[in-house]
């Protein structure tokens, strides 16, 4: 009769009990219907299914693939990612055994003296010391049972933990081989500056011999040597400035990929490299592609469950529970029938008065589900800004490089025109020097925008979200 009222008590409280905390919903999001772009782009689609990589691939360099699959394996920033979300795991599948009753075997076997001094409850009886042996075997069932979906809440926390820490490990990947992407286009591009100034210091060199025999006859002035030295010990001083920011980003490659800096060179490499094209689609695919998006949506998540959670302190907790076992002072009678005990059983605990604890609690957590839902916000417009950064930035460097292709032509046919006027007579050396410089300023320029656009590319790339599957065959690779 008592489990059966226990029963019915915990029927009517799931009846008139309510839930502890509010639903979620995602919050409503003001976006563009369109990206301001610059034709021709080709129209994306988003695919979650797919993985965010190999993203670089589309580059078309084989070293670049090498070192990207590396920084994969070896890099201890995504082994310590990779750990936590093992943890989240871990975590997620401790909180889901709340739901199932929990099972327990207690033995004891003990010899003990009673004090003849002990409580009484009644004067009249005698009191006696004895000693005696115990022996004694349960089995136990406990189960809480979820009146606030306290339980439950836990469990919705654990799983948007789960899902944020996946989020979070598929972030680091991307940003890892993005920025292993954008260290190694560098250097590649100073490879091509490098080899600009190799050239220049060439035609350099044979002016410098032009002059020297020249001024040797008397056809040239000490001014004329002397410039022309200036300008060869200039440009052997940009080497050397180049050399060093080579290194920088040479140890940057070399401790993404996981490799010590010490043991680590790569060769220069003057194949010139060319920026895939890059397909968009509308504004609201970066919400389902970007990994850092779909983290902080997941952290208010987590947020609103602990809401529930802090909640549920205004119910009661109520526990059922259920023992069966033996008890005896000798081993031969332990398993007899006169032996055997059990208990079933409910209780319930009840907060009447905290000082506002639990109220403050709630608070707490709404504040926090709060600053998770405007944490969403500013992750989401930062991306907006780095998308319509990336494109905007890849059309006018695209601009850029073609009109710095026609500036090098230039500057090439002003530096013949001035040689040979030079030559004749018709013109001073120091109109050589400026068309030797203009050069070598166009020269390094085109370069520098070949390098500008590789590392936009992996920006906007990086922006999307990874990789893209076109929703045109001409743009699949």
């Amino acid at each position: 009769m008592i489990a059966r009222r226990a029963l019915l008590g915990v029927g009517a409280a799931f009846l008139f009990g309510c839930a502890a905390g509010p639903k979620y919903q995602k919050p409503a999001l003001d976006l563009p219907v369109a990206w301001k772009v610059e034709a021709p782009w080709r129209e994306g689609r988003p695919d979650d299914a797919a993985a965010k990589g190999p993203w670089w691939q589309r580059f078309g360099d084989a070293e670049l693939d090498a070192l990207e699959q590396r920084s994969m394996a070896n890099s201890p920033t995504l082994a310590m990612a990779g750990a936590r979300l093992a943890q989240a795991r871990s975590a997620l599948a401790a909180t889901s055994a709340g739901v199932l009753p929990q099972l327990g075997l207690s033995e004891r076997a003990a010899r003990q003296k009673i004090s003849a001094n002990r409580p009484l409850t009644n004067y009249a009886s005698p009191n006696f010391s004895t000693v005696q042996n115990e022996l004694s075997m349960a089995m136990t069932v406990n189960y809480e049972v979820d009146l606030a979906g306290r339980v439950q809440q836990s469990i919705a926390l654990a799983q948007a933990s789960v899902e944020q820490s996946a989020a979070d490990f598929e972030n680091t990947r991307l940003l890892l081989s993005a920025d292993l992407a954008t260290n190694y286009f560098n250097l590649r591009e100073i490879d091509v500056e490098l080899n600009v100034l190799a050239r220049a210091i060439g035609l350099q060199q044979r002016a410098l011999e032009l002059v020297s025999a020249r001024h040797d006859l008397g056809a040239a002035t000490g001014l004329d040597l002397a410039q022309q030295q200036a300008l060869l010990d200039t440009t052997l001083v940009q080497i050397d400035l180049l050399r060093r920011q080579r290194g920088q980003f040479e140890h940057a490659v070399a401790t993404l990929a996981g490799i010590p800096a010490a043991q680590f060179t790569l060769a220069p490499k003057e194949r010139e490299l060319t920026a895939p094209p890059v397909p968009l689609g509308v504004p609201s695919d970066v919400l389902e592609r970007r990994p850092d998006i779909a983290a902080a949506e997941r952290a208010m998540a987590g947020a609103n469950a602990q809401i529930g959670i802090a909640n549920a302190a205004f119910y009661p907790s109520i526990m059922l529970g259920a023992a069966v076992g033996v008890d005896s002072r000798e081993l031969a009678t332990l398993f007899d029938a006169p032996s055997l005990l059990w208990s079933l059983g409910l209780s319930a605990a009840q907060t009447l008065f905290d000082g506002g604890r639990t109220r403050a609690n709630v608070e707490y957590a709404r504040a926090g589900y709060a600053a998770t839902v405007a944490n969403y916000r500013r992750v989401v417009l930062g991306a907006m800004q780095e998308v319509e950064d990336g494109i905007t930035g890849l059309a006018t460097l695209e601009r850029a490089a073609l009109q710095a292709l026609t500036a090098v032509a230039s500057a090439r046919r002003v530096f013949d025109m001035t040689t040979a006027r030079y030559e004749g007579g018709a013109s001073t050396y120091f109109e050589v020097i400026t068309a030797q410089q203009a050069l070598l300023a166009s020269e390094r320029q085109a370069a520098q925008l070949l390098g500008q656009r590789l590392v936009t590319s992996v920006f906007l790339i990086k922006a999307l979200g990874g990789d893209w599957q076109c929703a045109s065959q001409a743009c699949k690779t």
